[in-house]
């Protein structure tokens, strides 16, 4: 949405919605249900406000204050002498998923070339502390969604976030940066080295004003619009705690797929990954075939095979006996792959989890197991 698209008087009305204190995302859409359109919540009278279930006067106590006018005359003139593009939560190039996200965003701040349309869309986000493990996950990752042409949604921050991005990029992919601040700064500073290829292969999204500024809460804010406009989210790598973590946590309460890369134990930046598949948050993630798989996407065949070859070049014997069982006999019980394969139960267990660690083999509901 922008002056063009929307009135003036709408946007400015939704601005100001905006601004008032108390009345967040989920109750600013109750009103505008209410009453038609942003401009109506402002001409109707307080009393009959009231009478929509929720609302009460400490809701409403100031929503005719004009110091929220005059904010967002002043936003609007910012948003018209800056060519931001705003999209409202009810149009059509408003993020398909995040319509669906009761929470979502009632208004998105829009700078780019983005292109959502028929688009595969996923987020990919981690540690700010990436390792080199991290860095060569997310190059090959990337390199190998290239084909299916999807949209990468990250943060813009340090660590996994801008490698992923940087990535996509390379690959002449759209890529969507979700900032915790206003369109008119970059952070962190030292990124503002790649604004240019962002906003020519894909742009940036966010739903604080150009008097906002990088703060904690913002941050956290934000994680929801990278979870909510996705069909999938990978976390690539993550300690004990972190924000990514909390963007899995919000993936999940909006019922998206979670994915994580697994590490091994020792590793500082891997235990959260491990936790959200250990804990049943998150689908065990070793490569772009996982993601393609569980997602249904298809992949050109040339790439696909592409994708297998390399997912099981280092296979011991008995991890080669058993997948060549799955391959010959479709998907098996652990008994039977044990008792076919003559191989005790327990060695079967261990292995299998080992080849699903490569990702030759991916385990299903009803304890069974298929090749990939």
């Amino acid at each position: 949405m922008n002056a063009t698209q929307h009135t003036a008087d709408e946007l400015i009305a939704m601005l100001r919605l905006q601004h008032v204190p108390n009345i967040g995302d989920v109750l600013a859409k109750k009103l505008i249900s209410h009453c038609g359109t942003p401009s109506a919540v402002f001409g109707d009278k307080q009393r009959n406000l009231l009478k929509i279930d929720g609302i009460g006067t400490h809701t409403i106590r100031h929503l005719f204050d004009t110091e929220h006018l005059e904010a967002a005359e002043a936003e609007f003139d910012y948003i018209l002498k800056n060519n931001i593009f705003c999209t409202y939560f009810q149009d059509a190039s408003y993020p398909d998923y995040l319509k669906h996200c009761i929470d979502g965003p009632l208004l998105l701040f829009q700078k780019g070339n983005i292109d959502l349309e028929r688009k595969k869309i996923v987020s990919v986000v981690g540690t700010r502390n990436i390792t080199s493990y991290g860095m060569a996950f997310c190059e090959q990752f990337i390199a190998d969604l290239a084909p299916l042409n999807p949209i990468i949604v990250s943060g813009f921050a340090y660590g996994v976030d801008i490698c992923v991005q940087r990535e996509a990029i390379k690959q002449g992919l759209q890529t969507i940066g979700c900032l915790a601040h206003g369109l008119n700064q970059i952070y962190p500073k030292v990124h503002a080295k790649y604004q240019a290829d962002v906003l020519k292969n894909g742009g940036f999204y966010t739903e604080f004003w150009s008097t906002s500024n990088p703060e904690r809460e913002n941050f956290l804010k934000r994680n929801r619009i990278i979870a909510g406009m996705c069909e999938a989210t990978i976390v690539v790598e993550s300690a004990e705690k972190g924000g990514s973590l909390v963007t899995a946590d919000i993936a999940n309460s909006y019922n998206r797929d979670v994915f994580a890369v697994p590490g091994r134990t020792t590793d500082k930046y891997s235990i959260g990954c491990n936790n959200l598949i250990k804990q049943q948050k998150a689908h065990i993630l070793t490569s772009a075939a996982d993601l393609i798989y569980l997602l249904d996407w298809e992949l050109e065949e040339k790439q696909s095979k592409a994708i297998q070859k390399q997912l099981f070049v280092d296979l011991d014997e008995i991890e080669q006996d058993i997948y060549t069982y799955l391959q010959n006999n479709g998907k098996q019980l652990l008994d039977s792959i044990a008792l076919d394969c003559k191989i005790p139960i327990f060695r079967a267990s261990s292995t299998l989890l080992n080849m699903e660690m490569k990702g030759v083999v991916r385990p299903l509901p009803g304890k069974l197991f298929e090749a990939i």
